[in-house]
């Protein structure tokens, strides 16, 4: 008995100087989109200030492709000492995107939200609509001939705009592109007439008087996203929507390792300059209190997801 009290206790000695030492070499961040946009820019903001504090280079590892799932399984399968992490998002949406996957939520462990936004609604200027009221009811007058102009399939802006369908009683005909970027385009071309968008993506086009902001899809307005109502004071108040970035480790990542994590990204995240740098993205930084109280969060929000996507009728082979 003994003999089991002391291996036991040099066990935990050893786990409580191995976090210690935490980190001793770089970390990898892996992220599932390409250089350039909204999740790329929160990756490498957040890759740099927690540099700063774990004193250690915190490497962006782009790994885009098959909606996050490539950076997923990556991350999945490393070894589960802290050294690789993830930025992404809700597992529940590819879960219920993809008919099979390669990884489960079970094998990630949350660390923290890093920021939270809106999509914006937005028309080209010939539509004729100036509000998002008016939007509804000429929706609703000419069923699936307004054309939206999607980001890709299980991307915000497409679950933003299938939300949106049902909460509002329309029905838009949605053509999906591989990025906001030429989802912009096509509506700047006239080719489709609304679109669900990243507030860094058509921002410039709005300011330009090239596009036309009617809401954020999100209840209340964003500070981030600033002279756009929020859905509830456009006139639809059952509509709120964000989509948000956040860090992963793998499960079995001890502990102490992980509060040193969430301990060093809630610590920059809390730093006003890189605040005002997020909602340069119309974001908002939204640290989580414990790595514990993101997971609950996770969790309560993958049902809504799960049916959202599934009302979509998207599935991806």
């Amino acid at each position: 008995m003994t003999r089991i009290l002391l291996f036991l206790t040099a066990c935990a000695l050893a786990i409580e100087v191995g976090a210690q030492a935490f980190p001793a070499k770089p970390l990898r961040l892996v992220v599932g989109y390409p250089p350039g946009g909204s999740g790329d820019f929160l990756t490498r903001l957040i890759a740099d200030e927690m540099s700063k504090d774990l004193a250690v280079a915190v490497i962006v590892d782009n790994r885009p492709g098959a909606g996050g799932n490539i950076a997923a399984e990556i991350v999945a399968r490393a070894p589960a000492d802290g050294y690789t992490v993830l930025n992404g998002g809700n597992h529940a949406i590819n879960k219920a995107l993809y008919r099979s996957l390669t990884y489960d939520d079970r094998d990630f462990v949350p660390i923290t939200k890093i920021a939270t936004g809106p999509t914006v609604i937005v028309v080209n200027t010939k539509v004729p609509v100036a509000s998002l009221q008016e939007l509804i009811a000429f929706a609703k007058a000419n069923p699936e001939k307004l054309f939206n102009a999607g980001a890709g399939y299980g991307s915000a802006p497409h679950l933003a705009a299938v939300l949106f369908e049902s909460v509002a009683g329309v029905k838009f005909t949605s053509v999906q592109f591989k990025g906001g970027g030429p989802a912009a385009q096509s509506l700047l071309a006239g080719d489709t007439q609304v679109m669900f968008a990243t507030s860094p993506t058509v921002m410039g086009f709005v300011r330009a008087g090239r596009m036309r902001a009617l809401a954020v899809s999100m209840r209340a307005g964003s500070p981030a996203v600033p002279g756009i109502p929020g859905a509830a004071e456009a006139g639809l108040p059952g509509y709120d929507f964000t989509f948000w970035f956040g860090l992963y480790v793998p499960a079995g990542t001890p502990q102490p390792v992980v509060r040193r994590l969430h301990e060093a990204a809630v610590k920059r995240l809390a730093k006003q300059e890189v605040k005002e740098k997020i909602a340069v993205q119309g974001m908002d930084a939204t640290p989580s209190a414990s790595p514990e109280a993101f997971e609950a969060d996770i969790r309560a929000e993958a049902p809504m997801l799960e049916r959202v996507v599934r009302e979509s009728g998207a599935r991806v082979e």
